[in-house]
């Protein structure tokens, strides 16, 4: 399986139910001592900072078991509010104030506390969910502890995942506690997910249409390179055939950019469309009222699965077809589609994807360190990002990886789950082989794809 189920506060109320509450919180103390004593061996000061809660009690049964391993320890109780709160001198912070069902901004005291803990000298192991944070969503309202590491207790919690929660969350990892698994609404995708991809010449003879067959329409005169890093990363996808159609003037840019698509006139889009499997569109396609009318016109009229990108997705409006759709806006692009500021995506991701979803009844992926990708339906899925790939042209790849998978037949969701994966991996290869510790390019990335299908 290619996904690993992510908790919301009430899917962890589900998993729970029936269970002896004792019991579990024995095992979840003992999965967080078991974590410190194992990751974070050299500090023998710990303090744990515990609430009036469930997640407190975990704390607590945590605390009693390092000291018993031979840690000096300190506890440090929430309540009273009205009394100053000493911490010590610890090397290690185990963080068990709030649980998951925790939402809004702390009440000043625990503000206090929290912000205590972030000033220390020390390592903090957060229990479940970064106290301050929605485990749900990933929203910070207010204060929030900065963790090196957070355990999650039986499952890995939708906040650890999705910033802003995912930057507060450190290293995560999943402790089992003797818990059944769920439904739930949202997964991690795994790297297993490549397997998945229908490379050529795995299964029977194919042509170079059957193998995967892409028309990027963009690259107006000053952005070729946008669609050219896209026809590349379509080839570099395994596809087996690209063309370009773009503006006359391009066309001969075109030809020394990616020497291996077909080029062909912007007029003649739709002519070109009648031998693809899937359409890119909009890398460098210009944002005027005739790209805006051809953008239209292709997702209206052309029945072929299409990715909708960078300066299509300007002043787009729901649109009625049949085939699959996947859009791949980045925080700003989604504010402007939804009317509202990039701050308010940026710190309600999860809540924007929806609204997307909804407005546009389609796949979305929402671009960035936690990629997320929602469909009418379905799980929302959220994907791994890499810092490297904050760089120019980074957005137009993965434009060419998720057209390259859907013109193979994959279904758009889990052709952009493969895609982001695929992605970030080539990110990590060029950094690991090639050595690319600084000044990434997206070049960069798309030489690195073929060593992703390894």
């Amino acid at each position: 399986m290619w996904t690993e189920p992510l908790y919301t506060a009430e899917e962890m109320k589900q998993a729970e139910a029936g269970h002896d509450v004792s019991a579990l919180m024995e095992r979840a103390g003992k999965a967080v001592a078991d974590y410190a004593l194992d990751q974070f061996a050299e500090f023998r000061t710990i303090t744990v900072v515990c609430g009036p809660g469930n997640n407190g009690g975990d704390g607590r049964i945590a605390a009693r078991l390092l000291e018993g391993a031979g840690r000096s320890v300190r506890i440090v109780e929430a309540k009273p509010e009205d009394e100053p709160k000493e911490l010590g001198e610890p090397g290690l912070i185990i963080d068990a104030l709030f649980g998951t069902g925790f939402t809004g901004e702390p009440r000043p005291a625990a503000a206090r506390l929290i912000e205590q803990m972030n000033a220390a000298d020390a390592e903090i192991v957060a229990v479940d969910i970064p106290s301050g944070v929605d485990a749900s969503t990933g929203e910070v309202a207010g204060a929030a502890v900065e963790a090196a590491a957070t355990i999650g207790l039986h499952g890995e919690k939708v906040g650890v995942w999705v910033s802003p929660g995912k930057f507060l969350a450190g290293l995560s990892e999943r402790a089992d506690i003797g818990l059944e698994d769920v439904e739930t609404a949202h997964a991690r995708v795994t790297k297993e997910v490549i397997h998945e991809v229908p490379l050529k010449g795995r299964h029977r003879p194919e042509t170079k249409y059957t193998a995967g067959s892409v028309l990027v329409v963009g690259g107006s005169p000053g952005m070729t390179g946008a669609a050219a890093l896209t026809s590349r990363a379509a080839l570099r996808a395994d596809a087996g055939y690209v063309a370009v159609a773009a503006p006359a003037a391009s066309l001969p840019v075109l030809e020394t950019l990616v020497i291996e698509a077909v080029k062909r006139p912007l007029e003649q889009a739709f002519e070109a469309a009648e031998r693809a499997g899937a359409l890119a569109i909009g890398p460098g396609l210009g944002r005027g009222e005739e790209q805006q009318r051809l953008v239209r016109r292709l997702l209206e009229e052309v029945d072929l699965p299409a990715v909708v990108d960078a300066d299509a997705l300007h002043q787009l409006e729901p649109f009625s077809r049949r085939a699959a759709t996947v859009l791949t806006p980045h925080a700003g692009e989604l504010a402007r589609l939804l009317g509202v500021e990039s701050a308010w995506v940026d710190a309600h991701r999860l809540e924007a994807l929806r609204r997307a979803v909804d407005r546009f009844q389609c796949v979305v992926l929402l671009k960035g360190s936690d990629t997320l990708i929602g469909s009418p339906g379905a799980q929302v899925l959220v994907s791994t990002g890499f810092t490297s790939l904050a760089t120019a042209g980074t957005g137009d790849v993965l434009t060419g990886i998720i057209s390259a998978f859907l013109a193979k037949g994959m279904e758009p969701r889990l052709a952009a789950a493969a895609a982001t994966m695929a992605h970030s991996g080539a990110a990590v290869i060029a950094l690991v082989e090639d050595n690319i510790r600084a000044g990434m390019i997206a070049s960069d990335v798309v030489e690195a794809l073929p060593r992703v299908f390894r």
